[in-house]
Order: C-alpha cells, then structure tokens, then sequence
C-alpha cells in the first residue's frame, strides 16, 4: 500500500508478481479504475514514478510505461517541471471499465440474474483495436478532404428536392434499382464479374454483409475458414452467428487451400480477401484460386470474397474476382455458384456512409431478399438514390482515378521516410494496391520491444498505426509488425510522423 504524501493522493496499489497479467499492466488498470470510480479527482498530483517504483518494489521502467498509457489515454496529463496530475478533461469513455474490471462486472451480473448470454461475453470480451481520431498513419482512412463534396451536395439535392414515389412507396428490400444497376455495370467492367444487377444486394456495410450471409447459409456450429492473419471486423459477425472460425495461414500466395484442408477438410464456408488480403496484401495466385474453387465444388461449401481495397491498385489492372473466374469455368454448364462475392463504398469514399453490397448467385435472390425483409427490412435509402447519380454522372470512377494517383504518390513517400528514418527498426516494401503497408520490427526491435508497446507509446504523440500482432488469433504465430496507413496523410504528415516515430522507438528500445 502507498501512504498520502505531502501533496500527492492516496494510492492503494497492490501489484500481484503470481498474476500472469504483466506488472506494467496491472499498475496501468488500478490506477485507471481509480479514476473511473472517482477515487482520484480531477487536478490531483500523483507521485513521482521514482517514489512509486520504490514503494511498490518494482522497476521504475513499469511504472513509466503504466503511465505513458494513462497519458496515451488522456487519464493523466504531465505539467512541465510539475510532475504529472489526473487529466482536468477526462476521456469520453469516463464510464466504462477497462478490459479486465468489465469481465468481472459481466460475470456479477450473471450471478444475480440472466446477464449477458455466452456468446454475448464472448463478443464484449473480443480484442479489438482502439480507434483513435489522429488521422496520421491510420489504417482504411480515406482522404476526405480530396473527395468531390460539391458534385456529392448536388446529387444528394437533385434527389430529394422532389424524391421520386418509387423511392418513397415500397422500396426494394434489396436497395434502389437504380444503383444496383450501376453497381452491377462497375463490376462487370473493373472487377471481372458475371451479374445482373438483381444479383446485386445494398447492404450497410461489409460487416452487415458478412452477418446476413452466415445466417443464412450455415447453422451454428458449422465451421468456416479464416484467413491467418484477418481481419477483425469480420471475426464478430461469424461469431455472433455461431461460426467456428478455423484461421488457416496466408502466405505471399494468399489463404493456403492444402493447409485449409488439413485442418477442416469439411468446412462449409471460406472468408478470403483474394485481391488484396487484409492485412498482409498478399495476392492470391491463380494456382490457389483454382484449389479453392475445386474444394469449394468437392465439399458443397460456401466462399465469400471480400474484395478490400481493390480500387486502389497502383500498377497493372485490377485482377479479376473470383466469382469471375468461377463463372467462366462453368460457362455452358449448369453447375451453381458458390461464391458470395461483397464490396463497400466506405473505403473508396468516404467511411461514415455506411454502404456496401453483395452479389449473391442467381438461385439465392428470392431466398436473400425474404430474409432481408425479415431480418432488417432495408438499408437506409438516404444515399441510396444520390449514389446512383453519383456514379450514373461518372463522378464516382472519376474520383477512384484520381485517388489512385494521389495514394500511389504517398505509398511511395512513405517507404521512403521509413527507410530515410526507421531503417534500424522497420523493414518495408512497397505494396501494389490499398491504404496501407505493412513495416515489419527489424530483429533488433523484436529484441527490444514489442508492436504493441510502440502503438501505445505513440498514440501519445498523435499517431495511429495499428499493431500487426493484433490480426493474429494464435500469439505464437504472430508476426511483429506496424499497419501504417497512408490514405489520410500528405507529405508533410508523413514524414513528421515518421520522425516522431522514430523517436518512439528510440525511447522504447532504451528502457
């Protein structure tokens, strides 16, 4: 326990070395809670991280980094040549518990009535990466400042100045006509696919998308391949539906069909993101597209193609989708689809639009859009209409143009600041489409530190990159690394931040 001193409040600390939680994280989580129940107001000083570190018989190291995460957070906030004090302004999540006094609040409520279902704890417990709103080397933002809002204001007025009754009376569960034809038109000609526009579902977005056809094509229980490393955001949406994900490995060919087989052979469903793969950016090779169409065809499964970020491909034409290729290998037959194919519009616009789409085989529409009605009736029609004219005006391939030129030029600048600054701590190469790359910790960083210690230390100084390790499901097999995006940064953004990067490293492999 830790007495009041002269100016400072009264801490009680009690860090236990037989927890296999870190020291470091139990000082940061005790001190947080004590802010959060109000134990510690507003403007109180705290003890200097020496006196600390002596009092509770610990390296002053631990209770450095505790501290940098209190600052990282807003909890705490440092006064030059004052010491440090709790933040006057406290964070918008003031109250919520941290990660590990909400798991004990859960199971309280659960013992004094019915509380959260198992797989409701499940869901509130998954990791999740913390989303900061410092735009610098955020992975998936957009440039928002360089989109057309005038021509977006335009098309938004001449809709809805005088709507039209068809969009007003009994709309399509399935989304406005109008834009499933030019969604169906875009990807014919960009994306390879072989659709009729009522093949085309408006969706609220990828991770909707991914809800609504796991219920619908797997029961609980069934089991699903996914990608190793993948993306999170798909990982709640199969969970809540009662999917065992099984992570089967991706390497610079994309998802490993053999290793998929090997470890659920009979699996009903596959996840891949074969044009650009989420986060590692790998390309699927024909030869593996192949395979995952043979076993998909062998085992009567599912694949949904998640098509991330493949607008964004800065050399040679965009590769033709696997429902593409399906099609053209059962051209003349009757054999039926079993790629789900879905896209969004919020990486390519803007985020906050919230619009996607699925292109689902000929013989699911009727199926898709009773269920549809049911489940969720339709996605809000707002945009709908003025996203139709958006792209019937040519305005959205316009400005996919135009964004790839601009993010091909900031891909580049920004493997060039790593190398000019971060060279003894990351190692990188140019990726050939998305928002972001992926700058792996060179050995003697691995050494020093870890991913995710970097990403706390420089949400302090404004920075947002995400920690690869994060992507990984298994720990042990994950790869140490940063996801730096580049889509929401200029020039000067990026090399101040890299600069500042630096300098995180520098402290961090010093301790």
């Amino acid at each position: 326990m830790i007495t009041r001193t002269t100016n400072t409040p009264l801490l009680e600390i009690d860090l236990n070395r037989h927890e296999a939680q870190p020291l470091q994280r139990q000082l940061f989580g005790q001190i947080r809670d004590l802010v959060l129940k109000g134990r510690l107001q507003p403007g109180e000083r705290l003890p200097s991280t020496r006196y600390l570190a002596k009092e509770l018989k610990c390296s002053r190291n631990t209770v450095l980094g505790a501290f940098d995460q209190l600052l990282a957070e807003g909890y705490l906030e440092g006064m030059t040549g004052s010491g440090t004090y709790i933040s006057k302004e406290l964070p918008d999540d003031m109250g919520s518990f941290p990660k590990d006094v909400h798991k004990k609040e859960i199971n309280k409520e659960q013992q004094k009535g019915p509380g959260f279902s198992k797989r409701g704890r499940e869901l509130a417990e998954m990791e999740k990466r913390v989303h900061r709103n410092a735009p610098t080397f955020a992975p998936g933002m957009t440039d928002v400042t360089a989109f057309p809002f005038p021509l977006w204001a335009r098309s938004l007025a001449r809709t809805w100045r005088y709507p039209k009754q068809d969009i007003l009376r009994n709309p399509d569960p399935c989304g406005y006509i109008p834009l499933r034809k030019s969604i169906a038109d875009h990807l014919r000609t960009s994306r390879g696919l072989d659709c009729s526009w009522r093949q085309v579902m408006i969706t609220s977005g990828a991770q909707q998308a991914v809800d609504l056809m796991a219920r619908l094509l797997l029961d609980a229980g069934d089991v699903a391949w996914f990608e190793e490393p993948g993306y999170p955001g798909l990982r709640g949406p199969l969970h809540s539906a009662g999917v065992k994900m099984v992570p089967v490995p991706v390497d610079l060919e994309g998802l490993s069909v053999s290793e998929g087989r090997r470890m659920a052979e009979k699996a009903r469903m596959a996840v891949v993101s074969p044009s650009h793969q989420y986060p590692l950016g790998a390309v699927m090779s024909l030869r593996r597209r192949l395979e995952l169409l043979d076993w998909a065809e062998e085992n009567n499964a599912w694949i949904l193609e998640d098509d991330y970020e493949s607008e964004f491909r800065f050399s040679g034409k965009p590769l033709t989708s696997l429902q593409g290729l399906e099609a053209e290998r059962h051209r003349g037959s009757k054999q039926p689809s079993r790629v789900v194919y879905l896209g969004s519009f919020s990486k390519v616009l803007f985020h906050v639009l919230r619009l996607g789409y699925l292109v689902v085989p000929e013989d699911l529409i009727e199926a898709v859009s009773s269920a549809r009605t049911l489940m969720d009736e339709r996605s809000s029609l707002l945009a709908q209409p003025a996203l139709a004219d958006f792209m019937a005006e040519g305005h959205f391939s316009s400005h996919i143009r135009r964004m790839r030129r601009i993010y091909g030029v900031r891909q580049q600048i920004l493997v060039e600041c790593i190398c000019r600054f971060l060279s003894k701590y990351l190692r990188v190469t140019p990726d050939d489409a998305g928002l972001h790359i992926i700058a792996y910790l060179t050995d003697y960083a691995k050494a020093r530190v870890t991913d995710r210690r970097i990403v706390e230390l420089a949400d302090a100084v404004g920075i947002s990159a995400s920690p690869l390790s994060l992507f990984y499901s298994d720990p042990k097999q994950a790869q140490q690394g940063l996801l730096m995006g580049f889509g929401a940064c200029d020039r000067e953004q990026i090399e101040e931040g890299c600069m500042k990067l630096a300098k995180v490293f520098d402290r961090a492999t010093k301790q």
